[in-house]
This record gives structure tokens, sequence and C-alpha cells, in this order.
């Protein structure tokens, strides 16, 4: 792969330089709850700024229907931009239309444009390879060059990820360059003991990665909703609790084929239930009581793990050399079941291990239970892109960057 700083070794003084951001922040009207995968994107567009390029920034936000929805605007977004970058942001109300196209035209050596979303489009998502051809060719119309930093959405065969590459001279940004080489540390030697802490609500999401890490990793430790398949696969009854029954012969094989190749799976020994979800805009106060796994009441739901698993987690990630942490462990949002999550984040802190927390919900919830997120080893932007990456599958996105 071209890095940006061979890109910028060869010349963009001048150049008008797409860079495909991953800016898919989580927005509660037009308010941004979250900016960290706005900072994140921030190093590369500035180098490429002060160099000269007349940078041309483009994502994605939510899941719009291949059609313009107000919703998932990222007008918020190149305000946030702006500021972090301590300079304007001119904002396109369109991806291939008349105000890109115009923006960007008008746009002097060291601009920075940003466009709308991507998605508004139907030919970015788009499964008919000439669809999605034809939206790539309108995108390289507005470039002369290509830079790849949006790696919370490398995994997706995708215009502005996998087609637009190919029409261009193209670069790794930093970010990708950074995120790849951390992933690497958790694939290649890796340094051992090597814990994995998987949450997240549903099993079935994680799979892939569950059966790649069964030959990878020492232990492997379960919470969130996805823990109670695991419960129920032991006999356990979970009362309300989200589960997959589907999934509970895939949960009860990986639990076999873990005894088999001498991998600890570790799961909660308690948990913490309500008899409903809590109220998450408010967050008003709760009445969770902590239960073994063996007693889950049958109207209540689990919605955290307990002490007793928090403090089981800390001990079984304290001699970790490496974690790999994706998914909390409850509805981290609500503070009356916040502190599985956080008892998690301290102890991958704790281990002094060298650990990646694998983007999407864990990043948010560091970062809201306010931990420092320079203390850990690195903060992925990308969950389902770093899931897929140690899974070994191929990613669409990476591959359009290898020379």
């Amino acid at each position: 792969m071209k890095t940006i700083d061979e890109l910028i070794a060869g010349g963009v003084d001048g150049k008008r330089v797409f860079v495909r951001a991953d800016l898919n922040v989580p927005l509660d009207g037009e308010h941004i709850t979250d900016d960290g995968r706005i900072r994140a994107a921030v190093p590369t567009i500035r180098k490429l700024a002060e160099n000269g390029a007349r940078v041309v920034v483009a994502s994605h936000l939510g899941r719009p229907k291949g059609e313009p929805d107000a919703r998932f605007s990222l007008a918020s977004v190149a305000r946030r931009l702006g500021e972090l970058l301590g300079k304007d942001v001119t904002f396109a109300s369109d991806t291939v239309g008349e105000s890109a196209r115009d923006a960007v035209a008008a746009s002097a050596d060291g601009d920075v444009t940003l466009l709308e979303n991507l998605r508004f489009n139907p030919g970015e998502t788009s499964k008919d390879d000439a669809e999605r051809a034809a939206f790539a060719g309108e995108l390289a119309q507005l470039a002369d060059l290509y830079v790849g930093d949006g790696f919370g959405a490398v995994h997706r065969k995708h215009a502005s990820v996998y087609d637009l590459p190919a029409r261009l001279p193209h670069a790794a940004g930093g970010l990708i360059a950074t995120e790849v080489g951390v992933l690497k540390k958790l694939t290649e030697d890796v340094a051992r003991p090597y814990a994995v802490v998987l949450g997240g609500a549903k099993v079935s999401d994680k799979l892939g990665v569950i059966e790649h890490l069964l030959h990878k990793a020492d232990r492997i430790l379960i919470g969130g909703g996805m823990a109670y398949t695991f419960l129920k696969a032991q006999g356990h009854e979970v009362g309300g609790s989200l589960l997959q029954e589907d999934q509970i012969p895939a949960v009860q094989g990986y639990l076999e084929q873990a005894e088999k190749l001498g991998v600890e799976f570790v799961l909660p020994v308690d948990v913490l239930v309500a008899d409903s979800f809590p109220d998450l805009k408010t967050k008003a106060p709760t009445e969770p009581a902590a239960v073994p796994v063996s007693a889950i009441p049958a109207g209540l739901m689990g919605l955290d793990i307990g002490p007793e698993t928090c403090t089981l987690y800390a001990s079984k990630l304290a001699d970790a050399a490496t974690v790999f942490w994706n998914g909390p462990m409850g509805v981290f949002e609500h503070p009356d079941y916040a502190e599985g999550t956080r008892a998690v984040a301290q102890g991958l802190l704790d281990s002094g291990s060298f650990n990646v927390v694998g983007g999407g919900d864990s990043a948010a919830a560091v970062r809201l239970l306010g931990f420092d997120e320079n203390a850990f080893g690195h903060i992925s932007t990308g969950g389902g892109a770093s899931l897929e990456y140690l899974e070994g599958k191929t990613l669409p996105g990476l591959a359009a960057l290898e020379d």
C-alpha cells in the first residue's frame, strides 16, 4: 500500500485529493454525541491541506435509503470538522451534483470541502456493479488523487471505498495505516497470554470472529446481551433477557471446541436484572438486582454483568499481555448498568497489556465513562471492520488500496 507520505512526496500542491473518511458519528438531532471519528480523521485531512492540496472529503452517515434524508445530513459534521481543523470547511449540499462541482471548482490550495452523505446516492451501496461503477465515475471527476482513510467502511464493497480507488492514483491515509498496523499485532506473533473480551447485543454478529479466535486466543470473556445465549446453552434459564435461540447449537459447539483446544471460555457468574429496559433519554434511576446466573427470575431481563463477574473478569485480564475488546458488557449508556463495561475498561488499563478497543460501542463507552483515551493501546474507529480483519477476511477497501 502506498502511504500518504509517499503521495505527498510526489506532490499534492494544487491537486484535488479525494479523502474517503469515516465520519459516521452518532447524532441526537443535529447534536453530535460522540465526535471520536471526526477527530480521528483530522490528521490526514490537515496534512494534505497543509501541503497545498484541495481536499475533498466524503463519508457516509447512518443508513439512508439511497436518497436525501435530513436526519442523516453531514452539515453538523462539517461544522465540527471546521472547528477541529481551525478553518472553514465548505459544505456541498449534494455528492456529485451542482453544489459539489461548484464547491470543488471554487476551492483554493489548502481548502477543505465536505460532500453531503454518500449514501444519499443509491450508487454508493448498490450491489449492481455497473450502477456502483457509474457513481464512482462521477466521484472521480471531482478529484485527481484518492486517499482511503475511512477504516470503519473498508469491509464494505461500496463505490467510494472499492470502485473509486481503481480510477485514481491512490494511497492509504494515516488512520488506515495505523489501524492495519495495530491489527497485525493481534494476528502475527501475538504476545501471550492473549485475552479477548466480546460483548454487545447479538451473538450472531460475533460467530465468525469467535470461530477464528478459538485458534488464536488463550481465553475469551463473554458479556453483553450475547452472554445470555451462551448461558442458555449451558442450561441456565435467562428470563426475559436477550436470547437468540437459533444460535444455541452453534454456541454449544464453540464451548465444546474451546474445551478441546484448551481455550478458556469465561462466562458471567452473576448479572444485574430489572423488569424493563431503562430509559436512556432521561436516565431515570432503576432498581437493578444482582442475581447468580443460575437464578435469573422468569420475568426479569439481564442488563449488565454483576459485581462478582466484574471481579472475575478483572482477574482474567490481570496477567494478559495482549487484549482485544469489542462490545460493552451491558447497557452502558445508563449509569445503573455501566459498571460491567467500566470494569472491563479498567481491567485493560490495570493489566499493562498491549490492548485494542475494537471500535463502535466500546469506543463510545470509553469516552462516555470518562476514561483517558490515550491510556489505551489503541481505540479503533471500525468495530465491524476490525472484527472482519480478525476473522481473516479480505476487506474490499484495503484490497483496493493495494498497488
